[in-house]
């Protein structure tokens, strides 16, 4: 089946988010997140090398809302309930469709790090892969020392799958890196 032809919900909550897709719009938004954020992203997250301008953000959100409709990549904004605040963002990234399979990758503004609020989104991110795209694998990958990072899966009872050693370079190019991979599967 073309996955284009794949209706599913395009936004949903968890008990304190609401988690959608991104709209045109949402760019300032996340391009004040991502300035706030910066120094505790740059360590980690490729889009964080660079400051990037505001327009440049609207334009990638854009993007991000066709790749949405097209069932390309599934990015995810994450907000408060109860203020409507835009906290982070996440996603099911590298679909195969055909397992169907989908990767988790998040940030999350520093202003909210630490109260448990990227757990609950992944929790929840988790169980709309499960439950509404029919999921035989969920992975999350992230580098081996990246603790924030690593925490979430395993708070959530992702299977630590294994370390693929000298995976890739760091995102400041300073060296190879380990990456874990976590799974949950049907």
């Amino acid at each position: 089946m073309n996955p284009v032809l794949i209706d599913f919900p395009s936004a949903f909550e968890t008990e304190r988010l609401q988690i959608r897709m991104p709209l045109p719009g949402d760019g300032k938004a996340v391009h004040e997140a991502k300035e706030a954020s910066h120094e505790e992203l740059k360590a980690w997250m490729p889009f964080a090398q660079q400051r990037g301008t505001l327009e440049e953000t609207e334009a990638n959100v854009r993007e991000s809302h066709a790749k949405f409709l097209t069932r390309e990549d599934l990015r995810l904004h994450i907000f408060l309930k109860e203020s409507g605040a835009f906290i982070g963002s996440s996603g099911l990234h590298r679909i195969n469709w055909k397992v169907p399979k989908f990767e988790i990758g998040y940030w999350i503004d520093t202003r909210y790090a630490g109260k448990g609020y990227m757990s609950e989104a992944v929790e929840g991110i988790t169980a709309f892969a499960f439950n509404e795209l029919k999921a035989g694998r969920v992975e999350i990958r992230c580098d081996t020392e990246n603790k924030a990072s690593r925490v979430i899966p395993e708070r959530l009872g992702f299977d630590l799958e294994g370390v693929l050693r000298n995976d890739d370079t760091s995102v400041t190019g300073e060296g190879l890196r380990h990456t874990c991979i976590y799974a949950k599967i049907r």
